[in-house]
């Protein structure tokens, strides 16, 4: 893509950038990296009591002894928490919410922008999306691609347009394993370089990885293909056939691994943030947000 506005990189310029490790990478991570320089941010989305208020999501994550949250989905007016038609007033009410529980929202996953519509409506819609990112305090702007081949072009151009935009607000773009044109570590990475700024990375996505793969593509063998590229990861257990409502340690998952492959390629501290939990009432989720917590603690050695 020659006619956006970001620069564009050769190769070995573009992975030279983005070899710097995982979340204290690029301006956008400023605010976050006298933490994360030290330690890696283990936390917790709302997605696993996405069938009740966010505020009850938000007591359970706090509950189950996580200081860092991703904001993401819950039962409300919308799925989704925080969207582009959330308006920035919303957001910053929200953010409150969370700093009053003692958390720190790290990552917001706030759905799609509309580039379907037009080019413009989606680099506006994005750009809604990180001033919303932005209000609400979290320090990453999660995306989850396209599935539709014929969107990709225009897709990747909105995000290229906007790395500079969200750079300049404290913002960190990424994007996750999800289907399409981005189901694998190579293929996230063929769109990362494509967009070509160092503030857009990948959130990776073990449980991903298998679950878009039908179970064929092991994370314990992708997360190899994606040195110098993780800002974060979504930690998420996956169970055969299709299934991802799974407490992270107990599934197919091998965190072990992809932690070290992670590490290998540079990823060494940063958002480790559960995805999601086996279901049950609000009571048993948070005792299974417990549980993911001590694996974590247990995997990383650190205390959460």
């Amino acid at each position: 893509m020659n006619t956006h506005s970001s620069p564009k990189w050769d190769r070995r310029s573009f992975l030279k950038a983005t070899a710097i490790a995982c979340a204290g990478a690029g301006t956008a991570w400023l605010a976050l990296s006298a933490v994360a320089a030290a330690s890696w941010q283990i936390g917790c989305y709302t997605r696993p009591w996405d069938q009740h208020d966010y505020r009850v999501a938000l007591d359970g994550i706090a509950e189950a002894g996580f200081k860092f949250a991703g904001l993401m989905t819950a039962k409300g007016k919308s799925w989704l928490i925080i969207s582009h038609e959330t308006s920035a007033e919303e957001a910053a009410a929200i953010g409150q919410e969370v700093t009053k529980r003692g958390l720190k929202a790290v990552s917001l996953y706030g759905g799609d922008f509309p580039v379907a519509k037009s080019l413009q409506a989606g680099i506006d819609g994005l750009k809604r999306l990180i001033d919303n990112c932005a209000a609400c305090g979290a320090g990453n702007l999660m995306l989850g691609g396209t599935a539709d081949e014929k969107l990709a072009e225009a897709y990747f151009k909105v995000v290229a347009e906007c790395c500079a935009y969200a750079a300049a607000k404290h913002i960190g773009l990424s994007m996750k394993p999800h289907g399409g044109v981005n189901a694998t570590g190579p293929q996230c990475r063929k769109a990362i370089e494509r967009v070509g700024h160092a503030n857009f990375r990948l959130w990776y996505d073990p449980g991903n990885i298998f679950y878009y793969s039908d179970g064929k593509l092991d994370p314990a063998e992708d997360s190899a293909a994606v040195d110098g590229l993780v800002a974060g990861v979504s930690v998420k257990d996956y169970r055969h056939p299709k299934e991802v409502m799974v407490t992270p340690g107990t599934g197919q998952v091998n965190f072990q691994k992809v932690l070290a492959n992670l590490k290998q390629g540079g990823c060494t501290h940063g958002p480790l943030i559960v995805e999601c939990l086996e279901r049950g009432d609000v009571a048993k989720i948070t005792a299974e947000a417990k549980k993911a917590r001590k694996f974590l603690e247990e995997l990383t050695g650190q205390k959460a």
